[in-house]
């Protein structure tokens, strides 16, 4: 008898939410379940509900993956759960997707699946690289292959075609090359390899047949896509062709902005600066994980009925608190007797996400703003404040206690510092491409500070020789002035739209 589940086997496209289909956006909207592969673009989930659950599958060359049967078994599992379920594959699931023996065994169980197209990186990856893979003079076909077993693949036909595309074929450049030279191929012809196509920290070499190998030594190549062929000489002139278009309309346009952010959140700040032009780098600089002790926080759930205010201030404070609270065998009727202050809108829209919506939000989005604004009266007013565990600021159970309000603070969550840096950012940082690198938090300022420390050494200052420092508020620009000597922007109101703005306005005084 065939389950009520569903199974989507839906295409991610080469990465982010531009290239994602319509149809693949409304499945992940309405997924119960998400089984997904590493080379997915994290920043996709964040298009789930808070109830969906995922697991993470690996599914990268040379790195830890659950074996493909017991893959197979999960979805069956999930189907037979009665669940609508998503398996994520970047890219197009049938171009080297290897989701055959997925299906087979949802077939077998009676499983119902649908299969839901997507962008391949192999047409994605050219294309957004600037390089045309046909050509009325320069190509009139292409071939795409997968060099994950070189030994399978004509190569001698291959080096017969235009234009050809490689896929997996990171490990095996030199191989790749030496094989088409062999077959007839010229030592120049044009090779470019594009690595995380359509991501922010996309990278791509330009060289020949026999030049590539040099260009690319010592470089993490995968995931990369290689492009063979005289059309790879396409792409300056028309890469020049589209920056000029670009520039003449947004204002970011030459602009990398530098990111610092929680290590497991992708960032919605990188989509409002992509949309004014800049290129976008991310630097994990806070890694959130569980308290020390649960216990203080599970005490005071038992114990909600004593309480009449949920103060929340962040994110991380709204998804920790609610998590937890689900974990305790309770739901959103529990805190039907409270009302709930936040501060900011994005700990707003994130509690309205949850199904909850806040009693009072500050005007001024900074914890200051709730000690002279707070509701009338809290003398006698029990208030439970969940937070981060170690390193925030005393200021706001000050205040509110000396206007008579009882504040019990219980760790929600911690945020440390990541064990290590990110290489992409750091290389440019060391190589000079960052125009602006912004801070959302005091942590995250001094998070940076430790790693470059770490990673570079004394000197790690330097690094920002040149690059503007903006800081989302008062607190984090007197952390920057702290630790990095400066602040250069700083917004008037305090969120990520408005930093976005002040960025926009620097950009344009600099052109004038």
């Amino acid at each position: 008898m065939a389950s009520s589940g569903m199974v989507y086997i839906v295409g991610a496209g080469p990465g982010g939410l531009d290239s994602l289909t319509c149809r693949a956006r409304e499945l992940l909207q309405q997924a119960e379940a998400v089984v997904y592969d590493a080379l997915v673009d994290h920043r996709l989930l964040d298009l789930l509900s808070p109830r969906c659950e995922t697991f993470a599958m690996g599914k990268r060359g040379g790195q830890p993956s659950l074996c493909q049967a017991d893959i197979n078994q999960l979805l069956v599992d999930l189907c037979q759960q009665n669940r609508r379920v998503v398996r994520l594959k970047s890219g197009d699931p049938f171009i080297f997707g290897r989701v055959g023996s997925e299906l087979q065994a949802l077939q077998q169980a009676n499983c119902y699946f649908e299969v839901v197209p997507g962008l391949s990186t192999a047409l994605a990856a050219p294309l957004l690289a600037g390089i045309p893979l046909t050509d009325p003079v320069w190509s009139h076909g292409f071939a795409v292959v997968s060099a994950h077993d070189p030994d399978l693949l004509d190569w001698e036909g291959l080096a017969r075609i235009p234009t050809l595309v490689v896929l997996m074929g990171a490990q095996h450049l030199d191989d790749i090359g030496r094989r088409l030279h062999t077959h007839g191929c010229r030592g120049d012809l044009p090779v470019a390899i594009i690595r995380w196509a359509a991501q922010a920290h996309q990278q791509i070499w330009e060289g020949s047949l026999l030049s590539i190998g040099r260009v690319v030594k010592g470089e993490e190549l995968a995931p990369c896509v290689m492009v063979f062929g005289e059309v790879v000489k396409l792409r300056h002139y028309l890469r020049a062709t589209a920056t000029a278009a670009i520039a003449a309309t947004l204002p970011l346009a030459g602009k990398t902005v530098l990111i610092t952010r929680s290590q497991d959140q992708a960032s919605p700040f990188a989509q409002l600066l992509q949309a004014q032009g800049a290129r976008v780098l991310e630097l994990p600089a806070l890694e959130i994980g569980p308290p020390s002790d649960w216990q203080p926080l599970d005490q005071a759930i038992a114990g909600l009925e004593h309480f009449h205010w949920l103060i929340l201030t962040s994110a991380n404070g709204v998804t920790s608190f609610l998590d937890r609270l689900l974990s305790q065998g309770k739901d959103l009727r529990a805190l039907a007797s409270l009302k709930i202050a936040v501060v900011g809108r994005k700990t707003a829209a994130v509690l309205k996400q949850r199904g909850l919506q806040a009693d009072f939000i500050p005007p001024d989005f900074i914890a200051d703003a709730l000690i002279d604004r707070f509701p009338p009266p809290l003398i006698g007013q029990q208030l439970l404040f969940p937070r981060v565990e170690s390193g925030g600021r005393d200021l706001l159970v000050q205040g509110l206690a000396a206007r008579g309000a009882r504040v019990i603070e219980v760790a929600a969550y911690e945020s440390r510092c990541p064990a290590g840096i990110d290489r992409v950012a750091l290389a440019a940082l060391e190589n000079h491409q960052v125009d602006v690198v912004t801070f959302a938090s005091s942590k995250t300022v001094t998070h940076t500070s430790q790693m470059l420390a770490q990673a570079v050494g004394p000197d790690w200052l330097e690094l920002f020789r040149g690059v503007a420092i903006a800081a989302i508020g008062p607190q984090t620009a007197a952390t920057c002035r702290q630790v990095l000597g400066r602040v250069d922007l700083e917004p008037l109101e305090y969120t990520l739209d408005a930093l976005t703005g002040a960025i926009v306005a620097w950009a344009n005084a600099s052109l004038g």
